[in-house]
């Protein structure tokens, strides 16, 4: 099933407004009452500003028609001199749209970004652990701004898997250990695989393997 393009737009103080491109798995609304896994996707700084085919060339929305992935899968696109941290409640929001109007089981709701949406994921998962069975921030770590390690103890019951390069020169290997470090130090369930030689692009290598997904769908939230 080809991804769609679709706008969602929210007025706080001023009017936000989000582009994004939806997938929907082939065996979607073949079986009536089916729930499916809800996977919310944020990209690079690379791939914003106003043209939703720049999503395409990485993560979620490169692998999910070649990979049939079972879930809905919903990638917004960050507006160009915006970073993710700018949208924390309309991707919250986001994510109720999408479960409210399609097929989605919320206690399998996962999150997961790379780069600057790694860097997203760790933002949002602290704002809002009630929402996500799982997240899986890549090559991102806690912008110091919004003191998300210091409140990372929000997410301590969110299971979390964690990748990155190890010879990253855009964002160092210790953004992620400094992250990780410390929600393992309040007990959280987490994990952090290293990419031996690897560069940034440590994406590519974990959102084509299996085990990835796998590990999302271990994962559900109690009601």
């Amino acid at each position: 099933m080809p991804q769609e393009a679709f706008t969602f737009e929210r007025d706080y103080v001023r009017r936000y407004k989000l582009d994004y491109l939806r997938y929907l798995p082939r065996e979607y609304g073949s079986a009536p009452n089916q729930k499916w896994p809800l996977i919310l996707f944020l990209h690079g700084a690379g791939e914003r500003g106003s043209n939703l085919e720049l999503i395409l060339k990485h993560g979620i929305p490169k692998v999910a028609e070649t990979l049939n992935l079972p879930f809905v899968a919903i990638s917004p696109q960050c507006p160009a001199n915006h970073w993710w941290s700018d949208f924390i409640d309309v991707l919250d929001d986001l994510i109720e749209l999408t479960t409210t109007e399609l097929d989605v089981d919320p206690q399998r709701v996962y999150l997961t970004g790379l780069s600057m949406g790694g860097f997203g994921s760790w933002h949002l998962a602290v704002e809002h652990p009630e929402r996500f069975a799982a997240v899986a921030p890549i090559c991102g770590g806690g912008a110091w701004a919004y003191s998300v390690r210091d409140r990372i103890a929000a997410m301590k019951d969110v299971p979390t898997w964690a990748f990155h390069g190890g010879a990253d020169e855009v964002v160092p290997l210790l953004e992620s250990q400094l992250m990780v470090d410390a929600l393992r130090a309040c007990g959280g369930d987490v994990r952090l695989t290293v990419y031996p030689g690897v560069g940034h692009d440590s994406w590519t290598v974990t959102y084509n393997n299996p085990e990835l997904y796998e590990w999302f769908l271990s994962h559900r939230k109690a009601r």
